[in-house]
């Protein structure tokens, strides 16, 4: 039930000592604002880094091969030798803790500047790989038109082609429809089946934009490659990891290429699994770290809080003393107290909560309206749950702030409260 007369003299106790009052309750704001502003960065540095990995199968792992280090059985060290069509039917035959195994090999030129793909009188120097569908569950990119490449252009090693964003720039005028258009690459003719823009940004995201993907075994044709594959993209099935998959693809390529069995040089690779560990591994760091922090800020402002409580208590020792000589049970003026703890740092964590959220909003929109890099910090963000939470462990702190000057109103005795002057 409302009792008007307990929250007026609430906020006398309060209005009368607006200094302290101010100052503690800043503690308070100051606390809670600081802790959501902590989480909501950490989480922006988070997104920033998992949303330049872009769609990465984080159970993944890429496998080249690199000149041998050492010599065995009658081969030099510094042999150099390819992964074969042969090796990617021994590993899909030998090794079932596989997924997905993606072959890919990426054609010569484009590399070093060499206009390399013509359509009219346009020219381009761009990256030519050699792909199967199944690339696209790895590391993924966004279709803007068309489609990817499919299991019949390999079957049929049709001539068809997937172009990447900067492709387009460079060979079509603006407002120009790519589909269903030719384009000559080493003196052969492909047709455009598909567009895509890459998932990720900078660096990987601007080398994706300008490649032109086309089937895995027409590429190893236009460029008498033969049945050499360039590198292995691979996932695990989710009950194995990707660093059990990547010893045995390398053990199995070692027996099949006369590797010598200690040779770790011979084999370049990219484990996203373990590189997706580590980084998730640091952000738990950081969270904790920032919970650590803002929990003693905040458990300073709740000593500031139990302060003031003590200083009140102290300055209505008489008030006390004349309602408990009229009759005042101890849960009155224990709940009296105790709700003045609750009130005061419940309205200033509410206050800090929403100036902390607030203020990341307009964080976010000046990264999206100002075209900042989102590969480093995007959408700094507070799980809602997490701030609710935050705010009840805030308002049970003010309780329990509040019990010590609680007992120690009910250890003033009415007579001494009466003739004390305050």
């Amino acid at each position: 039930m409302f009792d008007r007369d307990r929250w007026t003299e609430i906020y006398m106790a309060l209005k009368s000592n607006k200094l302290r009052t101010f100052l503690t309750a800043f503690g308070v704001f100051w606390g809670i604002f600081m802790l959501i502003i902590m989480l909501g960065s950490g989480r922006g540095l988070e997104n920033g880094v998992y949303h330049g990995m872009g769609d990465f199968a984080t159970n993944s792992v890429f496998i080249w091969a690199q000149p041998t280090s050492k010599p065995y059985k009658g081969y030099k060290q510094g042999r150099r030798y390819n992964f074969t069509n042969q090796d990617t039917k021994a590993i899909l035959d030998n090794i079932h803790e596989i997924e997905i195994l993606a072959p890919r090999i990426q054609a010569w030129g484009g590399g070093d500047g060499e206009n390399n793909v013509i359509r009219g009188l346009k020219t381009g120097a761009f990256s030519i790989l050699g792909d199967v569908p199944e690339v696209n569950q790895i590391d993924p990119v966004t279709l803007t038109s068309g489609r990817f490449i499919n299991k019949m252009d390999i079957k049929d090693m049709r001539k068809t082609a997937v172009i990447g964003k900067r492709v387009i720039e460079v060979l079509f005028d603006e407002g120009e429809e790519p589909l269903g258009e030719y384009i000559k690459i080493n003196g052969v003719y492909f047709q455009i089946v598909g567009t895509f823009k890459s998932m990720h940004n900078q660096g990987w995201g601007d080398w994706q934009n300008q490649c032109v993907i086309i089937p895995f075994a027409t590429l190893q044709k236009t460029y008498n490659y033969g049945n050499r594959v360039g590198h292995y993209s691979i996932t695990s099935k989710k009950e194995y990891s990707a660093s059990l998959v990547e010893e045995k693809v390398k053990n199995l390529l070692r027996r099949r290429h006369a590797i010598h069995p200690d040779d770790q040089r011979a084999f370049g690779s990219n484990n996203v699994e373990k590189e997706f560990i580590q980084i998730n591994n640091l952000f738990i760091g950081i969270a904790g770290l920032i919970w650590i922090v803002g929990t003693g800020t905040l458990l300073a402002g709740i000593i500031g809080v139990s302060n003031i409580m003590l200083f009140i208590v102290k300055k209505r020792t008489k008030e006390i003393g004349i309602q408990r000589a009229l009759g005042a049970s101890p849960s009155i003026i224990i709940s009296s107290i105790l709700t003045e703890s609750v009130v005061l740092t419940a309205i200033a964590g509410w206050i800090g909560l929403v100036f902390g959220v607030f203020l990341l909003e307009i964080i976010t929109k000046a990264i999206q309206n100002g075209g900042g890099d989102e590969s480093m910090f995007s959408n700094p963000e507070v799980d809602f749950n997490i701030a609710i939470i935050a705010l009840v462990i805030l308002i049970i702190s003010g309780l329990v702030a509040g019990i010590i000057p609680a007992k120690k109103a009910m250890a003033v005795r009415p007579i001494e409260a009466i003739r004390d002057d305050g």
